[in-house]
């Protein structure tokens, strides 16, 4: 490989051999022979109404508690605009997603990064600040294999976050988009299905499961606020995008995603594993935890090596990674956020070997 060929561990997107390109074409032939009307037509804005039901019955609650998107970064914006005036306060985690802290911020929210834990948020210090008088419109949970550190929402944790919710007043929303990317554990309950208290709204996508150009993504929650959700989106853009929703459904109702969920987690659990390895063995001073599924790794490297200008002299050599600080208000410097699943296995341990380099060049 050589040094000019880019190696990325910059971008959350699975790469184009683990895509189902036959399976949607064939899906895309299916959604316009089935519904040729549906598929050409505006639609409505809650989303192409078959796919709709399939989500609502995946998750067991009624198809008007669902709105179909384009894509889980609009979910998240509507859900946003809907409950976050200029000075509400919000808690993220810390870390937490790059695009959820600008969004926030952009809306002139008060954001309180809460600490993240090898087991999920500390809820702990997230009881201290509420009882500070902290009173926050909504916390943004990413409780599976969370982007950026990887980590999983304990189930205690999930079960003190809804008293938590109910006690103080806010809405939990469960971020869910890599739920089904696991490569050893068990499946944990989601929060919504835990939630007897219309404290949770949830939201998912197609992004990681099927691929990021179908940008299908939705919401569930209370119907009160789909509905009011709806009605700003009718405004925004009358519906989202029915051909590629009504190709996702035609995905889903065939089966097909089960075995794209598999091809999925197959590659990137094995990428993870040997991007651990070739950690170990490269940056002998760099910490992590091995994400049980998902798409990154975080890793902390030593106290002298700054990722400021870590970031240029990696690029240089040809392999791209996202500095820890995108991810926080403050700190992250001797931190990266590493994305395994757009680098094949041979790529990898060449791409850690760049890193390296680039650590050393840095250091002198």
């Amino acid at each position: 490989m050589t040094a000019e060929q880019l190696i990325s561990f910059a971008r959350g997107a699975p790469s184009l051999d683990i895509i189902d390109v036959e399976g949607l074409k064939a899906a895309a032939a299916r959604a316009f022979d089935a519904d040729p009307a549906g598929v050409t037509a505006y639609g409505t804005s809650v989303g192409y109404v078959p796919l709709r039901k399939w989500i609502a019955e995946k998750h067991n609650v009624s198809a008007d508690q669902v709105i179909v998107t384009n894509g889980s970064l609009q979910a998240d914006a509507f859900l946003f605009n809907h409950l976050v005036q200029p000075g509400d306060d919000v808690v993220v985690e810390k870390p937490t997603y790059d695009r959820t802290l600008l969004s926030l911020q952009n809306l002139g929210a008060k954001v309180h990064q809460v600490t993240l834990q090898s087991d999920g948020i500390d809820v702990d210090e997230l009881r201290t600040l509420l009882e500070s008088g902290v009173r926050p419109k909504l916390a943004h949970i990413i409780p599976n294999y969370q982007n950026p550190a990887g980590i999983t929402l304990s189930v205690s944790k999930r079960r003190a976050l809804l008293a938590l919710a109910v006690e103080f007043g806010f809405t939990i929303f469960e971020d869910d988009p890599y739920v089904d990317i696991r490569f050893r554990g068990d499946a944990l309950p989601s929060m919504l299905s835990m939630d007897s208290d219309n404290a949770v709204v949830h939201a998912s996508s197609f992004t990681k499961t099927v691929c990021p150009g179908v940008r299908v993504g939705y919401l569930v929650g209370p119907a009160a606020l789909i509905d009011a959700i709806a009605k700003k989106a009718t405004n925004l853009y009358i519906s989202p995008g029915m051909v590629s929703e009504a190709i996702v459904h035609q995905f889903c109702v065939s089966g097909d995603i089960e075995r794209s969920v598999q091809t999925v987690s197959t590659a990137l659990g094995e990428r993870a594993q040997v991007l651990a390895e070739s950690l170990r063995k490269h940056i002998p001073g760099a910490t992590f935890t091995e994400p049980d599924g998902g798409y990154f790794l975080w890793v902390d490297l030593p106290d002298d090596v700054d990722v400021d200008k870590l970031f240029p002299a990696a690029m240089k050599k040809g392999v791209a990674v996202v500095k820890g600080s995108d991810f926080l208000l403050e700190g992250g410097n001797h931190s990266l956020r590493l994305a395994y699943s757009a680098v094949t296995v041979d790529q990898i341990d060449e791409g850690v070997r760049r890193i390296a380099a680039a650590i050393e060049e840095v250091r002198a």
